[in-house]
């Protein structure tokens, strides 16, 4: 059976997290954040063994259910991230968040850096930062 939803493979940085409730995180990350659910591989029970959700534009993140047995594990809510976006981007997910009743960690802000920025806190305590800053152009580019 195929569970994916993108065509072609992803290059690039993919955090990875895992969550007591990963169903409500994922809920919430699409439906506030705006993330789009590429693939879930339910677990056992109502766990989900491993989630892909895809970042309009670039990137990506995973997670799953907490296993605090498992190898790979790290405790839930330690994540913190930063996501780029748009104007009209943020402007539209400032207005979900406050829709949602999201906690607001730091409000909307204009940073020395340039840009413009938000973090908010998901449902497990992880940290995101969304915001127009795309970072600087690396060495590397022409």
């Amino acid at each position: 059976m195929d569970t994916t939803n993108s065509p072609t493979a992803h290059v690039g940085v993919f955090p990875a997290f895992q969550a007591h409730d990963a169903r409500a995180e994922i809920r919430f990350l699409c439906d506030v954040l705006g993330f789009v659910e590429t693939l879930v591989v339910p677990g056992e029970d109502d766990s989900i063994a491993h989630a892909q959700l895809d970042w309009p534009g670039g990137g990506a993140v995973m997670l799953g259910t907490h296993r605090p047995e498992g190898e790979y594990q790290r405790e839930p809510g330690t994540l913190g991230a930063y996501l780029v976006i748009d104007d009209d981007g943020l402007d539209a997910l400032v207005e979900r968040v406050q829709v949602a009743g999201a906690r607001i960690v730091q409000p909307l802000r204009a940073p020395e850096h340039g840009g413009r920025d938000i973090t908010i806190a998901s449902p497990e305590g992880n940290l995101w930062s969304i915001g127009t800053y795309p970072g600087e152009p690396s060495a590397s580019t022409p």
